[in-house]
């Protein structure tokens, strides 16, 4: 079975600009663009190119106009998957760009951390980017009834919700995915952008913010756990937001000085790679974290959403230093949106807005969002 994804690469393409494809690895970048050159009107006119290739990386590097001349001038659309591994590729393609302003052209890349950094200021007003997740509800929805996606919402839970993973027949096929996942890949960007020999460290980190879903966290006690400093733990945990593998929510905070702003949630990105990581694969009905996994799930399927219908919302958890909280805020043209999030409607049923925040923001719709009631919430804004 092959999922249809939101992206239509045939709609996000404009000559002269370069269509940056961003992602976790594995969640069918290179599926997507392989697809898309398939269906493509004259396939001859196209260049694929792999960011591992050593010929293409000396034809880039060299960045001259007789040489781009000789190699690209024949084609209509230029693509290259793994662009991130290609040195000072945004120089590359400013040039390209530069000298074929009537093509075509997509580079894809599984870290930010390359990209942003090689991209940014070369291509300014030359490029779109893009963000490829792990499947989102939105596009199962594209396969499956809001009945058959409730009934796996338990292994979704579990197993998350990458392509490969999906597929898979059985829960021993997933966590075999997943450790591999986990294993070989997770952490790939990472050590070669800092030069690491060792990623113990890292996962140990990983493995701590996985407890701590849902949860403020506190970097010092994070650097002490771990026996580094507080910079290296907060370097650390930006490696891991722009490697996609976690996701921060900050605090949300207009006029109430009782407010908690300073310090942020961490969400993964796929809640099958975060139970890898804890070994935990047990039933949903006997696990004490239910209710973080729920609350992982439903603020990582509204990122997804938000980020795939380009809405710009900036998105927020609330909280005092009284303990009333909120699990989810957005801020979406002025408007304010307050969400809780509670896996039984019947917990659900007693969930009420904080008298604090009522006062504070009194504008503000609140709704909550249980397993019997999601369904319009992953899918619409």
């Amino acid at each position: 079975m092959e999922f249809k994804r939101f992206y239509r690469l045939e709609k996000l393409i404009t000559r002269g600009r370069v269509v940056f494809l961003y992602g976790p690895r594995r969640v069918g970048k290179t599926y997507l663009l392989t697809s898309f050159i398939q269906d493509y009107k004259d396939r001859d006119k196209i260049f694929l190119g792999l960011g591992e290739d050593l010929d293409l990386q000396s034809v880039l590097a060299q960045r001259s106009v007789e040489i781009y001349q000789k190699y690209f001038s024949e084609y209509d659309l230029i693509a290259i998957d793994e662009a991130q591994v290609i040195p000072n590729i945004g120089e590359s393609l400013k040039l390209l760009v530069d000298l074929f302003p009537n093509k075509y052209f997509i580079a894809t890349g599984s870290s930010a951390l390359f990209l942003n950094q090689q991209v940014g200021e070369p291509l300014t007003g030359r490029k779109w980017e893009y963000i490829l997740y792990p499947l989102s509800i939105l596009e199962l929805s594209y396969t499956f009834s809001h009945y058959e996606v409730k009934r796996k919402l338990d292994e979704f839970l579990l197993f998350g919700l990458y392509p490969e993973v999906l597929k898979a027949g059985s829960a021993q096929q997933k966590k075999k995915i997943l450790y591999e996942l986990v294993n070989s890949y997770l952490l790939k960007d990472i050590l070669m952008f800092e030069r690491l020999k060792s990623s113990a460290t890292l996962v140990k980190l990983l493995k701590l913010l996985a407890y701590q879903i849902g949860s403020e966290v506190s970097l010092s006690e994070l650097a002490n756990n771990l026996g580094i400093d507080v910079k290296t733990v907060g370097r650390y945990i930006d490696l891991l937001v722009k490697s996609f593998i976690i996701y921060p929510l900050g605090g949300f905070s207009k006029n109430l000085r009782k407010e908690v702003t300073k310090k942020k949630k961490y969400y993964f990105i796929d809640l099958g790679i975060r139970n890898t990581l804890l070994d935990d694969f047990g039933l949903l009905d006997t696990r004490p974290d239910k209710g973080a996994l729920w609350e992982n799930f439903l603020t990582m399927e509204r990122v997804k959403l938000h980020t795939y219908r380009e809405t710009f919302a900036r998105l927020y958890f609330w909280r005092t230093w009284q303990k009333q909280e909120i699990d989810l805020i957005e801020q979406i043209d002025g408007e304010l949106y307050a969400y809780e999030f509670k896996f039984s409607p019947k917990a659900a049923a007693k969930a009420r807005l904080p008298a604090a925040f009522r006062r504070a923001y009194p504008e503000a719709k609140f709704k909550v969002v249980h397993k019997d009631n999601f369904w319009d919430f992953v899918l619409k804004l």
